[in-house]
């Protein structure tokens, strides 16, 4: 994979930069593809639905609001996102069950974590364009995720 850093040099002022302040977790420390979108607040419903879904050569980017009251990513999730071939989760929110998330192939950056889950009402919407810590996520555009940061450009490198 490219590295954000090289991948800034390369294609700046084409790249959007996260905001830095997401914590980083699973066992990936760097992951990339096309993204696929969810808005959801304290409603993992569709959350669930996209990770149970072909997510091979994605990253999974959820606008959860920025709520700090509940987690809207846990281990069973996780793991059924590994399954399913997502290779990360960008997360507006929180997540829960670090630990366990940490030892799975799949690379997470949330805002933190907290014990409480979600409720499942099956409220939100899946597959929009989102706009928050300083970028605008367009289904279908990459992302670019490593230690040094997260970054989105139109198209693969």
């Amino acid at each position: 994979m490219n590295k954000t850093c090289d991948i800034s040099d390369l294609l700046h002022p084409d790249v959007q930069y996260l905001e830095p302040g997401y914590q980083s977790y699973g066992g990936k420390t760097s992951f990339n593809g096309r993204i696929q979108t969810v808005k959801c607040f304290e409603d993992n419903s569709l959350v669930r639905e996209k990770v149970f879904s072909n997510g091979v050569g994605c990253v999974l980017v959820v606008d959860a609001g920025n709520s700090k009251r509940c987690a809207m990513l846990g281990d069973m999730l996780a793991a059924k996102a590994v399954e399913n071939g997502w290779q990360g989760v960008i997360m507006f929110g929180l997540i829960r069950d670090s630990v366990d998330i940490n030892q799975m192939d799949i690379g997470v950056k949330s805002l933190g974590v907290f014990p409480l889950k979600s409720v499942k009402k099956g409220a939100g919407k899946a597959d929009i364009e989102l706009n928050f810590s300083g970028v605008t996520f367009t289904p279908g555009e990459y992302l670019y995720a490593d230690e040094d940061g997260v970054i989105v450009i139109k198209e693969k490198i």
